[in-house]
Parts: structure tokens; C-alpha cells; sequence
């Protein structure tokens, strides 16, 4: 008798559990069911980019400094960690709808993260930079950012400098010409390559029951199940492909044609590449135009935009709560 009532329990405990996997405004959901669906659809970051197993110390130190280098715009008051930035609590943006340039202009999109950046598929919102060392070289020559005139005059710039020589030399000791542009990228890349973060996800998702609140759990569990995962899955959560914004509802902004303007396919306007998650409760303001100032109103207009869906507020609260959880624990605000 004890055991079939054993038995009876386990079977209602069960289907409890399965249903509170999807169940947000349940009180009680249950880690190691919502566990198991996240694994499949997310995982945690990888320990290392690929790419990384060629970047020497040297190179990362390189390119350390180099990100940080304001000799590589025009005014020489610019770096890439003006838009990027990286320290501190920064979630490598400069949280500006979009960046000032040297010459007083602003870019047409928002500065996305450099944080996990080399995870991605691409680099820019249109994927038009295959890796980080193509997306490198762009902004030090772009007329609206950095604004150096050409690859020329920012090698010049650096090969008067007292340390740069020496430091590209130790960096790249097998080219006979160590000091190129093109090195100058991979080295900044390099570094880029260290740039991964650590969270509460990643540790609830390698087995710690207690690393996301109960709001945040509840949060995990409605992102599932309203279908925010269909685009932002893999380890970061988006970065791996391109959807068009508005799939469901048109966006405001009908400007800005995405993917198009590099393929030139029809189908690929007003696609952008899906921006990835972690981090994203540090990268306000959203989308590509920067149009959104809080990730609550990004996360309901986003549900309305791609999925036909009009959260409630305390749904609303939940994903926000859940979203917050990917935040770099270094980085991390109470």
C-alpha cells in the first residue's frame, strides 16, 4: 500500500513539475525540470573564443593596450573603449543611443557589446564583419568615428611612438614587418577574446539550484514559454543569426534596412543580427537604433513586435528579473 501511494505521488509530482516548467505565475518552479529545458535551447558560455588558442600573451597585452589607444583617432581623445567600454561595471557599450564621433558626428546604429562579442556568428548589427579582427579595422578609418584618414598614417602614428615598435615585435616575432594594420587587428582581437563574462545563469545552469531568485526562475520559465528563446538561444543568447525586427508587428523605424544593405536580398530587410542577452540589463539604451531606454519596455515591445504577445506587467517583471541574471558577476549591481 505505501508503496503504490509512493508511487501515485511521484507520478502527480511529475506532472507538477512539468507543468511549472512553463508555468510563470506559479508560486513554486522547479530547478531541475526548468534546468534541463534551458541546457537545450541556451548551455553556458564556453571557458574560450575560437580563435584564442593562437593568441599569445604578448598579443593579448598588445591589444590591451591598443584598445585602449587614443592615438588611433583623429583628435587623438578617442578609443575604442569610448564606445566599448569595459571596465569597472560597464557592460561594453557607452550606453548612448548612438556613439559621438570625433568629428561631432553620431553613427546611424547603437554600439553594440564587445563583451562575448567573438562568440557570434558576425560583427555589426548587418553582420557585414565576418570576425572581430574585420571589425576592428573599421571604426579607426570610418569618416563618422575615429576618422583616421587611412592605414598608412595610423602605422606612422604608432611606429613614432616610444613603446609600440617593441611591443608589436614581441607580439608578432615571426612576420619580418611586424608593425601592420593588419596586425594591429589581430591583436586587438586577441584581447577581445578574453573579454568572457561569468554569471548566475551559467552557474544555475551547471547545477546550482540557488543561483537565480525565485522571480528569476519564474522569469527563465516564461521567456520559455512566451518563445523569446526561438531567437535568442546558444550560449549568449542571440548572435547567431538574423531576424527581421517586426515579424509579427511592424517597428516605428522602417529606415534602417539591416542585412539588406550588405546582401542586397530581398529578404533580408529590416533583418538585423538578434543581439545577444548576456549582459543586457547593462547595455541600455536597445535595438539598433537605440530607441529604447529600459530593458522592461524592450522586453514588452519586443513580445508585441515578434510574437504577437501583450505581456502583463508582473510577466514583464519576471523576464526583466531573469534578464538581469546574465549580468557579469564582477560586473553585477544589487
Amino acid at each position: 500500500m505505501r508503496k503504490n501511494c509512493l508511487k501515485a505521488l511521484a507520478i502527480l509530482q511529475t506532472l507538477t513539475l512539468a507543468g511549472t516548467v512553463y508555468g510563470a505565475t506559479e508560486a513554486n518552479v522547479v530547478p531541475e525540470v526548468l534546468r534541463t529545458r534551458a541546457q537545450k535551447l541556451m548551455g553556458p558560455l564556453p571557458d574560450k573564443m575560437s580563435g584564442a588558442e593562437k593568441d599569445t600573451p604578448a598579443r593579448v597585452e598588445l591589444g590591451k593596450k591598443l584598445f585602449f589607444e587614443t592615438q588611433l583617432s583623429q583628435d587623438q581623445k578617442m578609443s575604442c573603449n569610448t564606445c566599448h567600454q569595459v571596465e569597472g561595471r560597464k557592460g561594453g557599450v557607452d550606453n548612448e543611443a548612438t556613439s559621438l564621433g570625433v568629428v561631432g558626428k553620431r553613427g546611424s546604429r547603437n554600439s553594440p557589446t564587445v563583451l562575448n562579442a567573438g562568440f557570434q556568428l558576425s560583427q555589426f548589427w548587418d553582420g557585414r564583419a565576418a570576425t572581430l579582427e574585420d571589425q576592428a579595422k573599421g571604426p579607426i578609418l570610418n569618416p563618422v568615428e575615429m576618422a583616421m584618414p587611412d592605414e598608412k598614417v595610423v602605422m606612422k602614428r604608432l611606429s613614432a611612438d616610444a613603446q609600440y615598435p617593441a611591443l608589436f615585435k614581441k607580439a608578432f616575432s615571426e612576420d619580418t614587418d611586424p608593425m601592420t594594420y593588419d596586425n594591429l587587428a589581430r591583436a586587438i582581437a586577441a584581447y577581445e577574446r578574453t573579454l568572457i563574462t561569468h554569471d548566475r545563469f551559467d552557474d544555475f545552469l551547471k547545477g546550482d539550484d540557488k543561483a537565480l531568485t525565485a522571480q528569476e526562475l519564474q522569469g527563465l520559465s516564461l521567456f520559455l514559454k512566451t518563445g523569446c528563446a526561438t531567437c535568442h538561444n546558444g550560449p549568449t543568447l542571440g548572435g547567431n543569426r538574423y531576424h527581421k525586427l517586426g515579424q509579427a508587428h511592424s517597428y516605428a523605424n522602417q529606415s534602417d534596412m539591416g542585412r539588406f544593405d550588405v546582401t542586397k536580398v530581398e529578404a533580408d530587410k529590416l533583418k538585423f543580427k538578434t543581439p545577444v542577452l548576456r549582459n543586457v540589463a547593462l547595455t541600455a539604451p536597445y535595438y539598433h537604433d537605440g530607441k529604447i531606454l529600459a530593458l522592461a519596455d524592450a522586453v514588452t515591445e519586443m513580445a508585441w513586435l515578434q510574437l504577437d504577445k501583450k505581456l502583463e506587467a508582473d510577466e514583464t517583471a519576471a523576464i526583466e528579473a531573469f534578464l538581469k541574471s546574465l549580468t557579469d558577476k564582477d560586473r553585477e549591481t544589487k
